[in-house]
């Protein structure tokens, strides 16, 4: 398992956990800090399982990412978590597969009373690279911008789930400032998206990179 902490651990107005749930790959998860302005990257990572133990028993993966899972929410109190939803283009057999390391997400949070709110990975994409089908490359870098992360966020699965809470954090602070449901629509989430899109090219610039468009 790879993972990057911030030395501080002082605890702040609002925290958000952000899961990328993996049916084969690493189960990406970042946690970030924000008052409403600025951000703050607690920790993120990515758990891989070894293929031994995938083996040994067939709920030993999704153990260990709900042990993960429990051990974050424990360490940070998230005050909600944002999950990246199962992609419906998939096959059946993967779908299936990532709808039980889903569940586990969403059973861990419920356990400890967090919050949780699902996000499509196109609106995810688009709230925080303006463009529902960049690549993953492209939201490492827009994430590492966003953040101001003096370092690309890897493996892309963490960066992954960094972008998850960024898109929740964003449809939260539309939803306050318009008075809107707390759950933003897709159409409300790319509205997000263009308000944020002043925010995104600035990021940009300071990155070298070209906006996204």
């Amino acid at each position: 398992m790879t993972a990057h902490r911030s030395d501080a651990q002082t605890p702040g107005p609002h925290r958000i956990l952000g899961v990328d749930p993996a049916a084969s790959g690493p189960t990406g998860y970042g946690v970030i800090e924000t008052d409403g302005r600025n951000f703050r990257v607690l920790d993120y990572g990515a758990m891989r399982i070894p293929a031994k133990r995938q083996k040994s028993s067939a709920g030993a993966c999704l153990h260990d990412v709900h042990a993960l899972l429990c051990q974050l929410i424990e360490e940070f109190h998230p005050n909600a978590m944002a999950v990246e939803s199962v992609f419906t283009a998939l096959n059946m057999r993967t779908a299936l597969r990532l709808a039980e390391v889903r569940g586990v997400v969403l059973l861990a949070a419920e356990q400890h009373g967090i919050e949780v709110r699902s996000y499509s990975p196109r609106e995810v994409k688009a709230c925080v690279a303006g463009y529902g089908h960049a690549d993953k490359k492209q939201m490492q870098l827009m994430v590492r911008a966003l953040l101001k992360m003096e370092e690309t966020p890897e493996p892309s699965d963490a960066a992954d789930a960094l972008a998850v809470a960024l898109c929740h954090i964003q449809g939260e602070q539309y939803a306050r400032r318009f008075g809107l449901s707390a759950r933003p629509r897709t159409v409300e989430t790319q509205r997000v998206a263009a308000t944020a899109a002043s925010r995104r090219q600035s990021a940009a610039r300071i990155s070298g990179l070209e906006p996204i468009r």
